[in-house]
């Protein structure tokens, strides 16, 4: 939990859907000590694809279960979320008897509002008391966000920007962030980048006092461009741009 000193949000994305040989510190299994690592250089919480055993996203309860309980307790108190895009199974009516399975819950969802199927999902993963961050990645996303009437149920909109350059993806995201704000003044808006767009973006969201997130799923690079040796340091340079952002300026 935030206390009064923080500013914004700051999440961690382990691993996203990336295959498990693109960098060393991903892995199949519950990557707890990426986990531990993370939240110790600072991420208030975490996101997380969970992986059936051939390394592959899934919706599955027991996959879901072994993920969320494994990193609950390596990180007690820490708010775990996970995926439910539609690449995990594109059948909408699949995702949705797969959720309804589920034994272990996350805290929170994310839920691609451009997909097939959204709003049921939501709507599904309120009523078993599991908190959505609406997923906005477009303007139709926004759109249809916007006209959901649990668009306030939600617990945050989670704005990604894709991979473009700086001076492409901060004006994309400055469209998504009003038309957010058009429809609803007050809900916490957690803008990303991814790849290129990651570090960029990351500054951006600091700079207007807005929720961000980095780690292994949005970019394996520093800001620098060196490769990032996991979670952990990504964060800490998170951390970093915050604390130079938010520096009072000398007179």
């Amino acid at each position: 939990m935030l206390n009064q000193m923080d500013r914004s949000l700051l999440q961690a994305c382990l691993n996203g859907a990336r295959p498990a040989n693109e960098h060393p510190r991903l892995s199949a299994t519950p990557m707890t000590a990426e986990a531990i690592a993370a939240v110790r250089a600072g991420a208030h919480s975490l996101h997380v694809h969970p992986r059936n055993s051939r390394g592959d996203d899934s919706l599955e309860s027991t996959d879901v279960a072994s993920w969320v309980a494994a990193l609950r307790a390596s990180c007690p108190g820490i708010p775990i979320g996970v995926t439910t895009g539609e690449w995990t199974a594109p059948d909408a009516t699949a995702r949705l008897a797969m959720i309804s399975a589920w034994s272990v819950l996350p805290d929170f969802a994310s839920v691609n509002w451009h997909e097939d199927g959204a709003e049921d999902v939501a709507r599904l993963l309120l009523d078993r008391g599991v908190g959505v961050e609406a997923g906005i990645w477009n303007i139709d996303g926004a759109r249809r966000w916007a006209s959901s009437p649990i668009r306030s149920s939600c617990l945050r909109t989670l704005i990604e920007v894709a991979d473009l350059p700086g001076e492409v993806g901060k004006p994309a995201a400055e469209e998504l962030i009003a038309l957010v704000r058009r429809a609803d003044p007050t809900i916490p808006i957690l803008l990303h980048g991814e790849e290129r767009s990651a570090w960029p973006i990351l500054g951006m969201a600091v700079s207007a006092g807005l929720d961000t997130r980095i780690g292994l799923e949005d970019t394996l690079e520093l800001p620098d461009g060196s490769l990032a040796h996991g979670n952990a340091e990504l964060v800490a340079a998170a951390v970093a741009i915050t604390a130079e952002r938010m520096r009072p300026r000398q007179e």
